[in-house]
């Protein structure tokens, strides 16, 4: 019967997928470190980090780094259970509960598209330093955000093979270039060249000099310097070995950027001096590249800022689009969004979506001043935001491995109390970090929480997601 059939022609045409082991394990790293954009990163918090810790920088970025790898260890482990793009979102639905896997997912989508947009607005003034000049108009700005925007979704819609070749090929420049003059500035600094401000004991403690530094205010920049190696795991189902190399991949994205970060941070803090670093605070990067090497360098250092976006501009419309997809999977998002391109092998509906967002946003906020505000105060919670699904992917962990947390010393650690001390140091940052946060950032975060709550109802009311009935899932090897 089955052979009549096919000669019939009525053999079932298989649905479109996306492409099976197209990428290897050192292009999923990479692709996770340039979503976090380290240039672009440092770009953004340098001066803000350096004044909230009081130089203390070095150690809070490196005390973070622990947690992050113990969080990157509990995505490790909950991929090789079950590695589906949706990640998190499918992770805390099954090992906790549909209805909290249905927030972390929404919170996952917002603070990648979020992240990117504040990484976006760094471009046009990156692009235009590059060439030497100071252009501060805005449609300048506008023109290139847009350009990039429309090149990296073309990238993103054609596959995931040419966008791990884009993003090696953008981060050995970026790297190099950010490494190379990190390094400069450190020696520069230990030189103890006119004008630069001298490394003392204070440099070495989470309190920072004389005390003055706030360890709760650095490690919530932190987060959100850290947040995106994660991206490793929402392509997981295009990874060679998908179940293993993703999780390996986010444990050695973070442990490679503890070094760039740290390096970075320190190597390039003490260059200028605290006033001029702060009164340069919105190109303190380049400023600093500047006074080490002059316009050459600081052209140079801009060129890395720009890659730096570029890249991430790339990796936010890939992961955000993979983490809608594995969402509208279950009808939890609109199914169209599930659709996968035959040709490429890609969600084009949720990258087109998602690339059209991230433009329309970046438009809203450099057009519309009256906005930048309220805006400003959504981007300030984008590490609270990545801290929240953090801490639930751990939980998920636990919970799906409870029987092998009591089976033995080794498990009880790795799976057990690990997870628990990570999550419980996020989850004692986020609520210092809103208890000292002003009001107008407490309602973004409220507001973000509440429009996912009316997302989910619409999931799982109009479009009768069966995601919310899906069984609860534990590992029975502990038995």
């Amino acid at each position: 019967m089955a052979s009549s059939s096919a000669v019939a022609g009525n053999v079932p045409v298989p649905v479109p997928r996306l492409q099976p082991d197209a990428i290897g394990a050192a292009q999923d790293m990479v692709i996770g470190m340039a979503s976090s954009a380290p240039a672009a990163t440092i770009g953004l918090v340098l001066a803000g980090l350096t004044a909230a810790t009081a130089y203390g920088s070095g150690p809070v970025l490196l005390l973070m780094a622990v947690p992050m790898i113990v969080i990157a260890n509990a995505y490790r482990r909950c991929n090789m259970w079950n590695a589906n793009c949706g990640a998190s979102f499918e992770w805390v639905g099954r090992a906790i509960d549909p209805y909290l896997g249905f927030l972390t997912g929404w919170l996952m989508v917002v603070a990648y598209i979020i992240g990117t947009v504040a990484e976006i607005l760094l471009l046009g003034p990156s692009v235009l330093a590059v060439f030497g000049s100071t252009n501060t108009n805005t449609w300048a700005w506008i023109a290139i955000g847009t350009a990039v925007g429309v090149i990296m979704l073309i990238v993103a819609v054609v596959g995931i093979k040419i966008t791990a070749r884009v993003q090696v090929s953008m981060a050995l420049v970026e790297y190099l270039i950010l490494i190379g003059l990190s390094i400069a500035g450190l020696v520069f600094v230990l030189r103890h060249h006119p004008g630069s401000f001298p490394i003392t004991k204070g440099w070495f403690s989470l309190s920072g000099i004389d005390g003055k530094g706030s360890a709760v205010a650095g490690f919530l920049i932190a987060v959100f310097v850290y947040g995106g190696w994660d991206g490793t795991l929402y392509v997981n189902e295009e990874v060679k070995h998908r179940r293993v190399n993703p999780g390996r991949a986010a444990i050695l994205a973070v442990a490679l950027l503890a070094v760039i970060y740290t390096l970075a941070q320190v190597g390039m803090q003490g260059v200028v001096s605290p006033a001029k670093l702060q009164a340069n605070s919105a190109s303190a990067l380049v400023y600093v590249a500047q006074a080490l090497g002059g316009g050459f360098w600081a052209k140079m250092m801009a060129l890395s800022i720009a890659l730096s976006v570029i890249a991430t501009t790339g990796t936010g419309i890939v992961l955000s689009a993979r983490i809608v997809y594995g969402m509208a999977s279950y009808r939890a998002l609109p199914e169209f969004l599930a659709n996968v391109s035959r040709r490429f092998a890609t969600p084009v509906a949720a990258s087109v979506i998602v690339g059209i967002l991230l433009i329309a946003l970046t438009w809203v906020y450099l057009l519309a001043t009256s906005v930048q505000i309220a805006f400003n105060d959504v981007i300030a919670v984008t590490g609270e935001l990545f801290a929240i699904f953090y801490i639930m992917t751990a939980l998920a962990t636990m919970v799906y491995y409870r029987r092998r947390v009591f089976g033995g010393v080794r498990d009880a650690l790795i799976l057990g109390v690990l997870p628990l001390g990570a999550a419980g140091f996020l989850g004692w940052m986020l609520v210092r970090t809103l208890q000292n946060s002003p009001w107008t950032q407490r309602w973004s975060l409220i507001a973000i929480v509440a429009l996912g709550l009316v997302m989910l109802l619409s999931a799982r009311f109009i479009l009768r997601s069966p995601f919310f009935s899906i069984p609860r899932e534990s590992d029975n090897q502990g038995t």
